[in-house]
């Protein structure tokens, strides 16, 4: 894979909350610098980064529910609406894990539907939070999140303490959709090795916030140029 192939498949994520004006900036800048084919911010912040990025392929991702899944399916899919009407072009939503672990299928098909409704035509990735379900809550959100029309399957928030994107999950995730609908593995990806593993898991979109530090290990013609 070359350098320029890796860029188009990560999302470039500042997604903190304390994340200032400065900062998202700056994201921008390194979206534009290193080609990268996503920027993914928190709502507040579309309307600027669809600005900053405007005469670019890039696409801003946002996300909503964002990091616990909480807010009721009528809110979340309100608020995916607003994000598109601010330019967001993809929309990655935490489900209600909570309500998956206590056996409620019907309520995390009724939250993710609602979304993808409600911004019919915009690819919806639904993040489960792998580090919080078990094997099998984890292949049931994946075929939950498929029959209800999300495009992609996504590991996690990056911010709850179960823990981060692994290869191990990302290949049930694979598994378990198929080729159906993409697999998006984000939480402490940090280094081209992270990335890679995760790509070869079967993952084919990557979140992550050191998107710089990953792109440069790599040469243009996809030669690895520091340590990984």
């Amino acid at each position: 894979m070359t350098r320029s192939e890796l860029a188009r498949l990560l999302d470039h994520s500042v997604l903190k909350p304390e994340s200032t004006d400065a900062e998202i900036r700056a994201g921008a800048a390194t979206v534009r610098a290193w080609h990268i084919g996503f920027y993914c911010v928190q709502p507040a912040w579309v309307a600027l980064a669809a600005k900053l990025v405007a005469d670019t392929d890039a696409l801003v991702v946002t996300v909503v529910g964002f990091p616990h899944g909480c807010d009721r399916p009528a809110i979340k899919a309100r608020a995916a609406a607003v994000a598109v009407a601010e330019g967001a072009g993809e929309v990655d939503m935490v489900m209600p894990f909570g309500a998956l672990k206590s056996g409620d299928t019907r309520l995390v098909a009724e939250d993710i539907t609602a979304v993808v409704r409600a911004i019919s035509g915009i690819p919806v990735k639904v993040i489960l939070e792998t580090g919080a379900l078990t094997s099998d809550e984890k292949r049931v959100a994946c075929r939950l999140a498929r029959d209800a029309g999300a495009a992609f399957v996504k590991t996690s928030t990056g911010f709850h303490p179960g823990g981060g994107a692994t290869a191990d999950d990302v290949r049930l995730m694979r598994a378990a959709v198929g080729s159906a609908i993409g697999v998006k593995a984000s939480g402490g990806i940090r280094s081209l090795a992270d990335a890679q593993a995760m790509i070869a898991a079967g993952a084919n979109r990557i979140g992550t916030s050191a998107s710089a530090a990953i792109l440069a290990a790599l040469g243009a013609d996809g030669s690895q140029t520091t340590r990984a």
